[in-house]
């Protein structure tokens, strides 16, 4: 089994990942409607440019933007979860011993401490999440069983691999079933809501550039609507 999970499986999960946040690209670029949404016109790339990387940078920093600042609370644990979700497993002993043997590369690797620290707040982050879904009437009424199935794929990698580091019961489980958690969410990055992965940083940018040209941006008139 752990061949098959660790061949096959890794393999198939690694490639719908890619091609399909690369089909995502394209869709969502081919989707817009060039007198509505696209409007990097040429004249003001420049404006457009910088209003879309301003959108994009003030967002990545946390209570950089009134809405952050609006939920200090709620900022912090998206925070947490995200940059947890993001760099504990590409910076993961574990996981760069795995890329050396296989590879012979490897990235730099946190200490395990803090590695381990790490994932410990990314599932406590992701508790709160869940719990503020289902407590606050103005995200419950907003929130399915989609939505609640979404964080606990991405939560399961790191809960799988706590009990497998920890080897709570019996490791080689837990290890097979971190290995299929992890290939289940690079899957469902791309077909899911989690394609807001890549789909993030694509809005804002078109946010920011729709604000940096016409939105009072350039301070001029003249600009179609």
């Amino acid at each position: 089994m752990y061949k098959i999970v660790t061949g096959p499986l890794a393999w198939s999960a690694f490639t719908i990942f890619f091609v399909g946040l690369i089909l995502r690209l394209i869709w969502y670029i081919r989707g817009l409607d060039w007198q509505l949404d696209r409007v990097s016109y040429r004249p003001h790339m420049g404006f457009g440019i910088r209003g879309a990387l301003r959108s994009i940078v003030r967002w990545l920093i946390p209570y950089g933007t009134h809405s952050w600042r609006f939920y200090s609370i709620f900022t912090a644990l998206v925070f947490v979860f995200h940059l947890g979700l993001l760099l504990t497993p590409i910076f993961l002993l574990g996981h760069n011993v795995l890329l050396q043997e296989r590879w012979g590369w490897h990235l730099p690797s946190l200490p395990e401490a803090l590695s381990d620290a790490m994932t410990v707040a990314v599932m406590v982050a992701a508790l709160f999440i869940l719990l503020r879904r289902i407590t606050l009437p103005e995200v419950r009424i907003l929130t399915s069983r989609y939505d609640l199935l979404l964080i606990l794929i991405a939560v399961a990698p790191f809960l799988t691999g706590f009990l497998a580091y920890h080897q709570v019961g019996e490791y080689k489980f837990w290890l097979i079933c971190h290995i299929l958690c992890g290939e289940i969410m690079l899957i469902a990055i791309p077909l899911t809501k989690l394609s807001h992965f890549l789909l993030f940083f694509l809005s804002r940018a078109q946010l920011g550039m729709d604000f940096g040209i016409k939105r009072g941006g350039m301070k001029s008139k003249g600009m179609p609507w």
